[in-house]
């Protein structure tokens, strides 16, 4: 895990109490993929870490503390956000 998701991460869990540590990095990733995946088929040219780490902060600015019902009005994402962190050995 890098120190954009690290830093994302915290900022999220100090907007919204209610999700765990490994929810939060979850939530960090699907706004950090969704952002760059759709940028890219819109032709954009990549902006660099950075950039992204803008938007997602600002997207979890104005709706981190939210994020949470999003699973109880979007089941099919809830047992994806409930999982138990993969161990590796």
């Amino acid at each position: 895990m890098n120190d954009y998701h690290q830093r994302l991460a915290n900022l999220l869990l100090e907007k919204n109490r209610q999700l765990s540590y490994d929810q939060a990095i979850t939530w960090v990733e699907l706004l950090w993929d969704d952002f760059e995946t759709t940028y890219a088929k819109a032709g954009e040219e990549y902006m660099g870490s950075e950039t992204t780490e803008r938007i997602v902060r600002q997207w979890i600015d104005l709706y981190g503390s939210k994020l949470h019902d999003f699973v109880a009005k979007n089941p099919k994402y809830k047992d994806f956000l409930n999982q138990k962190p993969k161990m590796l050995h």
